[in-house]
């Protein structure tokens, strides 16, 4: 029971998405302690890193579904989510945010004074997001921004303090979660039309959503060259740009405007290999930077 129970709650959380902005986290943390000479960051840092962003994202995915439960009942393709249905309660949900944000701030606290001073308004954004598909069209760029400040946060956490080169990567994500984002909302056109709530694909219609995730992501492998340049990073940094890039064409070819059948493939699958493989080629890219 109790086994069953945990595996409602990763599922409310969506647990193995955390894989979409950890890496980029976790590059910016490599990024920083390398630029800053300080060698690596220190096995401590990462695992505070690693809760902090595993926390943060547990408590805005648990937000996320409360603010949403109304939709989320009457969509169909969401009304068989936990709290949808009654499986978990909203007063276990509230409960399970307020652990996680206290986790989150525990982990802040434990990297340097300036990431807990920024944690408070590192959760703002986050729970500002479930509001933003009420009054505009381009709430897919706030779900970005919130796992955009990903790579920002780390760089704080090991050096405390904020280089303006890593905002390039904070742009990068933000777009490359905005247009997956963009994509995904096209399921919901129909949804979105009937409860008035806003996105792109219904603004524009799909076929247009899909030009518009395109560029956004277009823009995301510019973003990558210019960070890979502004750091004279050596070849694997190069290598990584150009595996994302093969794979953002290849998520896109899964989509089309009349077939949205493989849309789960390239959201799911395709975004979390382009993560990690960031990760592989830009840690090798480090560890061979002559700084």
């Amino acid at each position: 029971m109790k086994r069953n129970r945990i595996r409602t709650v990763l599922e409310m959380i969506k647990f193995e998405h955390s894989v979409f902005a950890l890496p980029f986290a976790l590059t910016g943390a490599l990024l920083a302690a390398r630029a800053s000479r300080n060698g690596w960051p220190t096995l401590w840092q990462v695992v505070w890193i690693v809760v902090a962003m595993v926390a943060a994202r547990s408590a805005a995915m648990t937000v996320n579904r409360i603010v949403d439960l109304r939709y989320d009942r009457e969509n169909p393709r969401t009304n068989k989510r936990a709290l949808a249905t009654g499986e978990l309660s909203v007063q276990f949900a509230w409960l399970f945010t307020i652990a996680a944000v206290a986790i989150f701030l525990l982990a802040a606290w434990q990297l340097n004074r300036l990431a807990l001073e920024l944690a408070p308004i590192a959760l703002a954004i986050l729970f500002f997001y479930s509001f933003t598909k009420r009054f505009t069209n381009w709430s897919h760029l706030f779900l970005g921004v919130a796992l955009g400040i990903s790579p920002a946060a780390a760089w704080i956490a090991v050096t405390g303090g904020l280089d303006w080169r890593i905002l390039i990567l904070c742009a990068a994500v933000t777009l490359w979660v905005g247009g997956f984002d963009v994509l995904y909302a096209c399921q919901d056109v129909d949804y979105d039309r009937r409860a008035s709530l806003f996105s792109v694909p219904k603004q524009f219609g799909i076929a247009r959503a899909l030009w518009i995730a395109r560029t956004m992501h277009v823009a995301v492998v510019a973003l990558l060259a210019w960070l890979a340049w502004t750091f004279a990073l050596p070849w694997p940094a190069w290598a990584g740009v150009a595996v994302v890039a093969a794979l953002l064409a290849y998520e896109h070819s899964l989509v089309k405007a009349d077939d949205l059948s493989k849309l789960d493939a390239a959201f799911f699958a395709v975004n979390g290999y382009i993560s990690l493989l960031f990760l592989l080629f830009w840690g090798a890219a480090t560890a061979v930077w002559r700084v």
